[in-house]
């Protein structure tokens, strides 16, 4: 069989590799041409475009690229019509991807999602052309189903969480080896994931970075996004307490006592490698004033989100300030804070099932096609 795979950013390329492993045991024949990143690529197929020349955030960033990303869409439909596959899977990144769908519908191919737009956060409106457009949906949060099949009478499958299989698939080097290997010295470890896009490393590390001297006994390593290179991290970087290590941010979760993750995936990683964690975000000014008027959640971390209530604190625009930082850090290295945070932790993952959410959908996908 024929797949074609479209991923827009790092974490749909880590989920896009696991699934295409999965693929491959179902279907050992299996064909995969795919939009993605050196994740899939080292799983196999071919790669089209990779996720760095594709990921655009913030309202006011996609307006100034949209050239680029029209371009993007056109030649993806060239590409599709030359491949010709059996199923198109389209990874989140949905405003590229709905705009595939609706092409690719009428055009008559089977599309199925896996990792559902968060349309339960806003665009909700969405849910008539997912309707129209989607042979299948494969959702990953527990609340997906209900909101699909309750509120919108639209049937999906809730396959588990992926990060759970991607995390469990991980083989750990010991913590001697990791700091040795590393270059980093006997302190524990704050981590600093300020994500993995230009736009918002460059509105994040500074601030992460300014309470690096309030916490001398600690040392702050930054995780490196695969996309970026070291000589654009090197602008925010000063001082002998800070260490770069790029594309090994489960590694140094493993082995972190702390962290301050920007929202987004990063955030249900962290917490699934039990460290504790305080969420930040800014945005730029223009984007977030478009952003607050639309969306309407409690919440902007997946932690707080699965579990419906403020388990992992939110410093969020004005309030992600160096005070404010520092004093959630102290928080979470604290034992009793602490001690409670990773029972919540202990509830986030029963909720969110087991291992297997790659495998169950690979052959929910293969045995649609058979």
């Amino acid at each position: 069989m024929k797949y074609y795979i479209i991923a827009g950013e790092a974490s749909g390329d880590l989920h896009g590799s696991n699934l295409m492993k999965a693929i491959y045991e179902e279907d050992p024949k299996a064909d995969i041409r795919f939009w993605g990143g050196d994740l899939m690529q080292n799983v196999g197929g071919t790669l089209v475009k990779h996720y760095r020349q594709l990921a655009f955030m913030g309202f006011i960033e996609v307006a100034f690229n949209l050239k680029t990303i029209l371009n993007n869409i056109k030649i993806c439909k060239n590409d599709i019509t030359q491949f010709n596959p059996d199923i198109i899977i389209y990874i989140d990144y949905p405003g590229f991807n709905m705009r595939i769908a609706k092409w690719a519908k009428q055009t008559g191919y089977k599309n199925h999602y896996y990792i559902s737009p968060q349309i339960w956060a806003w665009k909700e409106n969405r849910i008539t052309a997912i309707k129209h457009d989607i042979d299948k949906m494969y959702v990953i949060l527990p609340f997906e189903k209900d909101f699909y099949e309750v509120k919108h009478n639209f049937p999906v499958e809730f396959v588990g969480h992926p990060l759970i299989d991607a995390i469990h698939n991980q083989s750990g080097v010991d913590a001697d080896t990791f700091r040795a290997e590393n270059h980093l010295s006997e302190k524990p470890i704050i981590a600093i994931l300020p994500g993995s896009r230009k736009q918002e490393i460059s509105k994040m590390l500074s601030v992460m970075l300014s309470v690096v001297n309030d916490f001398p006994n600690y040392q702050f390593v930054i995780a490196g996004a695969p996309s970026q290179e070291l000589s654009f991290y090197q602008q925010f970087i000063s001082g002998e307490n800070i260490k770069f290590i790029s594309n090994k941010t489960y590694a140094l979760l493993r082995n972190s006592t702390a962290a301050l993750v920007t929202s987004g995936t990063a955030t249900l990683e962290t917490a699934l490698f039990k460290v504790p964690e305080v969420v930040c975000y800014k945005g730029s000014w223009a984007s977030y004033q478009i952003a607050k008027r639309i969306i309407t959640l409690k919440y902007i971390s997946l932690v707080n989100l699965i579990m419906d209530r403020e388990v992992v604190t939110e410093l969020i625009q004005d309030d992600c300030s160096t005070k404010r930082i520092r004093e959630e850090l102290t928080k979470v290295l604290e034992p009793n804070y602490r001690k409670t945070l990773l029972e919540n932790y202990d509830l986030l993952e029963e909720k969110l099932g087991g291992i297997g959410a790659s495998k169950k959908t690979a052959q929910l996908i293969v045995g649609a096609l058979k």
